[in-house]
């Protein structure tokens, strides 16, 4: 792996990392919910934009891979969390709201496949 790509990856993060924050924070704040709606929310704006990246690299086979690490590992990776997901479900659980987490499951497992698909699929028919 070259130096470059690492620097994209860490600078990518950096930025994911920040965009997490602040879409959690917002969300957060604007629409109180028992289910952790910041979570979801950067889960399902981070499936669709790398369903609209892959098809994209997917007709552009010369894009330089560094800027795909750092598109897809270094922002979409640190801008969505499986392990926030994952803890905010248990929690959930352990307090009794089971309709509450499993709802937050289905949402975010089904809601995040969807996404992908149609962003790659969105991408695939705009540019034809």
């Amino acid at each position: 792996m070259s130096s470059i790509t690492i620097i994209a990856v860490a600078s990518g993060g950096a930025i994911g990392a920040t965009l997490r924050l602040l879409i959690n924070g917002m969300v957060n704040k604007h629409f109180a919910h028992a289910l952790p709606l910041g979570t979801l929310a950067v889960n399902l704006i981070g499936s669709l934009l790398i369903g609209m990246l892959f098809a994209y690299f997917h007709q552009n086979s010369t894009f330089p891979p560094h800027l795909k690490s750092f598109l897809v590992t270094g922002i979409l990776g640190a801008l969505t969390t499986y392990s926030t997901f994952a803890i905010e479900s248990f929690f959930l659980l352990e307090a009794g709201h089971y309709m509450q987490a499993f709802a937050n499951m289905a949402l975010n497992l089904f809601g995040t496949i969807l996404l992908a698909g149609v962003g790659y699929l969105m991408v695939l028919n705009f540019t034809k």
